[in-house]
């Protein structure tokens, strides 16, 4: 079965601005959406599922991402320059991390020891976030250029908001490199918003079903 697919590009492409906007989230307020946050930080460390939307436990963990791209695909202007300038760096890295075949396997060895910590704490316990942050820092953010977020700094000064962010950025990286592998590319988003636009209001709608 080929997950190159509109349907699993959109998921994937959602991951990605999910992750973006809880790191504007976390960077503006202190404060990011528990549910989604959650499934962003558990799509690091889902290692054997049977389709791109198992990542995120299911289509309704990237309800916050699929909203969000709805809200962007509905206009031709920018709804949050941040966000944009974050997803816009995430596809830049991850095409740079692409070219790093150590690095990416250091980064899935690291994962994996995430992953049995996560066994034990949870997934978005602050020790294990800690090591997902420290992951992110010693490996994709030494690629140039490093990703630079806006925010209040009474809140970019917090380590626990700072591991939260890093962590997110990662969760971005994977999402992106998911992007790619299901046949996502920048004209293909370019050429293709309005059908997937439409099939990120059929996905919302299917998830609206599934909430009644």
């Amino acid at each position: 079965m080929s997950f190159k697919t509109l349907t699993y590009q959109s998921i994937a492409l959602a991951g990605v601005a999910q992750s973006v906007y809880l790191v504007h989230q976390l960077a503006t307020t202190g404060k990011a959406d528990a549910d989604a946050f959650k499934a962003s930080i558990e799509s690091l460390i889902a290692f054997n599922v049977d389709n791109p939307a198992d990542i995120y436990g299911g289509l309704a963990g990237v309800k916050t991402g699929l909203q969000q791209l709805q809200k962007q695909l509905s206009t031709n202007q920018l709804t949050n320059p941040d966000q944009a300038r974050y997803v816009a760096s995430l596809v830049f890295l991850e095409s740079k991390f692409s070219d790093y075949p150590d690095m990416q396997s250091k980064v899935h060895q690291k994962l994996e020891v995430a992953s049995q910590q996560s066994e034990h704490f949870g997934a978005t316990h602050g020790n294990v976030l800690a090591n997902i942050a420290d992951i992110y820092h010693t490996t994709v953010s030494t690629l140039a250029p490093r990703i630079m977020v806006n925010g209040d700094p009474s809140y970019l000064s917090s380590q626990e908001v700072i591991n939260k962010i890093r962590s997110l950025l990662l969760a971005g990286i994977r999402s992106t490199m998911l992007w790619r592998q299901c046949g996502g590319s920048r004209w293909r988003f370019l050429f293709f918003r309005k059908k997937m636009l439409a099939e990120v209001e059929f996905l919302l709608s299917e998830i609206a079903k599934e909430e009644q």
